[in-house]
């Protein structure tokens, strides 16, 4: 089962080396992992996905609490969550091929974010599974690069916010 954590820590120089130890010490998998600023100055979340079973995934919880730098931990997956991935693909293309990529893109809600003359950088969002089948009608067409963030993630519905 995926476990999808959302891992409030210090925005500090070590932190992500030390949760990423943490994983890597304990011989667990980090799927994707996908850090920022939060709406906190100074503070940073981590969206860290990986494939463990819930009672490892209970041990993990609590190594993260055990770190200095880690202010708040929760399984998204728990709960309704909004997850997306962000990809930009660079796709080969002739004159005779933009148009017809051009509508492999429309269903996808995929955008060109850059032309060049024998090439397109294609930017997409949504699930996995909607970017792999995306990437699955582009590689007849010559795929030169492909750059992916991970997923990142929210719970759905209000949060209550410290006063």
């Amino acid at each position: 089962m995926k476990h999808v954590l959302s891992v409030l820590v210090n925005n500090e120089p070590g932190v992500l080396a030390r949760v990423a130890g943490l994983f890597g010490r304990r011989n667990f998998n980090i799927d994707s992992i996908c850090v920022g600023e939060t709406e906190i100055p100074g503070l940073s979340r981590m969206i860290i996905v990986t494939s463990e079973d819930n009672r490892t995934m209970e041990q993990v919880k609590k190594q993260l609490h055990k770190l200095v730098d880690v202010i708040k931990v929760q399984d998204l997956s728990e709960n309704a969550m909004v997850a997306r991935e962000l990809m930009l693909v660079k796709v080969g293309v002739t004159p005779a091929s933009r148009s017809e990529i051009n509508g492999i893109l429309d269903p996808f809600r995929a955008a060109v974010v850059d032309v060049s003359p024998d090439s397109i950088i294609v930017q997409a969002t949504g699930d996995r599974e909607k970017l792999d089948a995306l990437l699955d009608l582009l590689h007849p067409y010559g795929i030169k690069e492909i750059s992916r963030t991970g997923l990142t993630a929210m719970m759905r519905g209000m949060v209550k916010v410290p006063s």
